[in-house]
């Protein structure tokens, strides 16, 4: 599997517990967690034993909403064209 890099676009294969989550607005502190597949950029990558990437969740018009780290067993990175060797 090709690693993920900067700025890609990624997917959350599990539900994430609001404590893992940095939330820019107070409105969004009464949700429980951040659902499966919810859509993120990676905005950094920690490149240490194992690779972490900090993502940035953002609405349909590019209001960031929460930030999050995970290890690259938790996400999907997302692909719009079809990569042909």
């Amino acid at each position: 599997m090709k690693k993920a890099k900067l700025l890609d676009i990624v997917a959350t294969l599990k539900a994430i517990p609001i404590e893992r989550l940095q939330l820019v607005e107070e409105d969004y502190n009464a949700i429980e967690n951040l659902p499966t597949g919810q859509v993120g950029t990676i905005v950094d990558v920690y490149e240490q034993q194992e690779d972490y990437y900090l993502v940035e969740f953002a609405d349909t018009q590019g209001c960031e909403y929460a930030m999050a780290t995970f290890k690259a067993d938790e996400i999907l990175v997302l692909h719009y064209d079809l990569a042909i060797a």
